[in-house]
Parts: C-alpha cells; sequence; structure tokens
C-alpha cells in the first residue's frame, strides 16, 4: 500500500515539475509516456528469466522511470528547441533523432553495462538485488528502443492534432 501511495506521489510531482519546466500540459503526457515502455521491457525479462516480481523489482522500477524519462527529456528538448527556431515538426523530430541518439543511447548502454554483471552474480547476497537489475537492464533495453520510436511518433501526432484543432503553427503544448 505505501508502494502505491509512493508511485502517485512520484508520478505526480514528476508530471508537476515537467509542466513547469515545459510550460505545457500535454508535452509532459508524452514524456510519462516512456514509463510504460521500460515497464514492460521490465516484465518481459522477468518472464524470460523465470523469475517473479518481488519488492525489490518494484524499487527498480522507480529507478527504471526515472532513466527513461531522461531520455525522453533528451530527445523532447532539442525538438522543442527546433520548433522554436521555426523548423516544421516534422524535420525537426528527425534532427532531433538523429542528433540526440548517441546521447540516449550512452544514458541506457551504460547503466545497462555496468548491471548485467549482477545478473550473473551467483552469492547470497546478490539473489536480493538481481530482480532489481533485471528490471533495470530489460526494462532500458526494451524502453530505449521503443522510445527512439514511440515518443517521436507521438509527438508528431501531438503537432499534427494541434495544428489540425488549432489552426496555428506551434511551438510548445
Amino acid at each position: 500500500q505505501d508502494l502505491g501511495t509512493g508511485v502517485i506521489l512520484g508520478l505526480t510531482l514528476i508530471y508537476i515539475i515537467l509542466a513547469w519546466v515545459f510550460g505545457s500540459y500535454l508535452w509532459p503526457v508524452a514524456v510519462m509516456l516512456a514509463i510504460p515502455l521500460g515497464l514492460t521491457g521490465a516484465i518481459f525479462g522477468h518472464w524470460v528469466l523465470n523469475m517473479d516480481l518481488s519488492l525489490f523489482s518494484m524499487m527498480g522500477l522507480f529507478g527504471l522511470s526515472g532513466i527513461v524519462i531522461n531520455d525522453s527529456i533528451v530527445l523532447i528538448v532539442y525538438f522543442r528547441e527546433q520548433l522554436q527556431q521555426g523548423v516544421h515538426h516534422h524535420d525537426a523530430i528527425v534532427k532531433a533523432i538523429c542528433l540526440r541518439l548517441r546521447a540516449v543511447l550512452l544514458t541506457s548502454l551504460t547503466t545497462i553495462a555496468g548491471l548485467v554483471p549482477m545478473l550473473f552474480e551467483t552469492s547470497l547476497q546478490a539473489q536480493y538485488l538481481i530482480p532489481m537489475a533485471v528490471t533495470l537492464v530489460f526494462g532500458l533495453a526494451y524502453g530505449t528502443f521503443l522510445i527512439l520510436f514511440f515518443i517521436p511518433a507521438l509527438l508528431t501526432v501531438i503537432e499534427n492534432t494541434r495544428k489540425f484543432v488549432f489552426k496555428e503553427k506551434s511551438y510548445a503544448l
């Protein structure tokens, strides 16, 4: 029950901070939709390794959420900068993906590389932390891949919808 309260509080604070930074109500939603992408990877990893979700797995989800949100922010901030410079949203998203791909991949791959040795640890003490490592490794691997496709597609839909509904050029939602 406390973990559920913590999740709600954490997600609310993340949304408020992102809404304040972006000056928008919709862009934080686009960023936060990256969380379920990582979650699906974490669940898949537990299934592949035939492990039950534990309390440590759930704790790993908090860390995973922060990392996938960071990956999304790196992409979206550059996208927004391009829009503010007057670049068409399709061109802006392509530039954002091309120029921020390295940063997104490095963030995820270095974290994954640091955690992979824990997956193969056999000591009794490590057995408690392995579910957290599984959550982070598989969630990041799958989530990062999907972020590079899903978030740009979502941003394109948001921008197309905004232009259609409000009949205006937009750079901040």
